[in-house]
């Protein structure tokens, strides 16, 4: 648990916005490093950016209703291009069309829904001129690439990253959690040389800036020293995420359809139930899910990012009780299903619906009443005799200890069923359990 952040682990949910400039080509927030584009290139898409139709306000609505509890806004990708008014460059939303700090109303519109304020800032910048050329700068196959460098100084651009930090966590209110992008020296990968970490952002000064600035903020990973929690990125964890033995705060970034900023033509979208799968089966583990949406060059987002918004919404609003402050269980869960555990209430995340029966190990006396979730209603609980025998109309006894529930054969309306399993006093709780 974070102590001075209780919140994060509580909330369970939240949504990871990429937006900038990669919004205008739409094939996917690295353009610019995949097609190996110059500044001068890219430039093509400062000059017209216009997002006519940005309202953070339906931004933070609709994260509101899909059950998340926190935002978190790309301030400045890798691309360098700033979404404020800088007093630091002039590569920044205001000269552009779009004429104004386009922070300012993001902040605004979280709080007025309830939401913490995120923000996530790259420690890469492929714009400034003291950023050196490295093996994931767009600029890497140069014919050129030692003489370009030879000009270049980190300490300035370090300076600048410094200072463009301070402006954020200085001139916006109370800041909740930023998320920094990213470390990569000493990989060992070839398309990694020249890596940059701890010594290039000079992480320890950072952050300690940061803690400064914003005593009760969360800090990740990727600072190339320790964080606040850590981020599995685009893969579920096996299991709880361990440092050393022992259990860690995590959160997993995950996109709905393999690309963080809006892609146009990619249309391998997740379904909403895998969504929700992810979402149970990382609550099952301790960890948090941050959920990506790219908006339209025009500010707005895609109908089918809105279309998996409103799916998860719709579930939240009948199980959020089995996530909002919900953790792994003591228990061990049946194959095709997930534990989460709030208090002396015990979750049954169903992701196969089966016939009739489903066998609970260990929980055998345990449970005083359980019902279905997502509309209160009872389902009956037996323990079947384990000398039983199977015959013609009567099913086998199952293994001593185990709870037998019986189930009725329609599958509930949702996207993944949940049981509500109501523990008996002095059953075990989960650990650091708060209710």
């Amino acid at each position: 648990m974070i102590q001075h952040a209780p919140w994060f682990e509580e909330a369970r949910l939240g949504m990871f916005v990429h937006w900038g400039l990669y919004a205008l080509p739409a094939r996917h927030e690295w353009v610019m490093n995949r097609e190996e584009l110059s500044v001068e290139a890219y430039g093509q898409y400062f000059r017209r950016f216009d997002p006519d139709l940005y309202d953070p306000c339906e931004w933070a609505r609709a994260a509101r209703y899909a059950g998340m509890k926190y935002v978190v806004l790309t301030t400045k990708h890798h691309d360098g291009f700033c979404l404020w008014d800088s007093a630091l460059t002039e590569y920044k939303a205001t000269n552009t069309p779009a004429g104004r700090d386009l922070i300012t109303p993001y902040v605004e519109a979280l709080r007025a829904e309830g939401l913490k304020v995120g923000f996530y800032h790259s420690l890469v910048d492929w714009h400034h001129p003291h950023f050196t050329i490295d093996g994931v700068h767009p600029q890497r196959n140069a014919a050129d690439v030692e003489s370009m460098n030879s000009g270049r100084d980190m300490a300035r651009y370090r300076e600048y990253l410094h200072g463009q930090v301070r402006e954020l966590l200085s001139n916006y209110g109370t800041i909740d959690y930023l998320f920094f992008d990213f470390s990569y020296a000493g990989l060992g990968q070839e398309e990694f040389w020249g890596g940059k970490g701890r010594k290039d952002w000079d992480s320890e000064a950072l952050l300690a800036m940061v803690r400064e600035l914003q005593p009760g903020i969360i800090v990740n990973d990727r600072l190339d020293i320790p964080g606040d929690f850590i981020t599995p990125e685009q893969y579920q964890p096996a299991g709880p995420m361990m440092l050393d033995g022992v259990p860690v705060t995590w959160e997993a970034c995950q996109t709905l359809n393999g690309s963080w900023g809006y892609d146009r033509d990619n249309l391998d979208y997740k379904s909403v139930d895998m969504l929700i799968r992810m979402l149970v089966d990382g609550v099952s583990k301790g960890g948090n899910l941050l959920l990506n949406v790219g908006p339209t060059g025009r500010g707005n987002i895609d109908p089918r990012a809105l279309a998996s918004l409103h799916g998860i919404g719709e579930w939240m609003k009948l199980h959020s009780r089995a996530i909002y402050g919900a953790g792994p269980s003591q228990f061990t869960a049946p194959p095709d299903a997930r534990y989460t555990q709030r208090g002396d209430r015990l979750y049954v995340h169903l992701f196969a619906w089966p016939f009739e029966y489903v066998h609970l190990p260990g929980l055998a006396g345990k449970v005083e009443y359980a019902q279905l979730l997502n509309d209160a209603s009872e389902v009956f609980l037996r323990e079947l005799d384990p000398q039983q025998q199977a015959m013609n109309m009567t099913p086998g006894g199952q293994p001593p200890g185990t709870l037998t529930i019986k189930l009725p054969v329609q599958r509930p309306d949702v996207a993944v069923p949940v049981l509500e399993l109501f523990l008996k006093p002095g059953a075990p709780v989960e650990q650091g359990d708060r209710a």
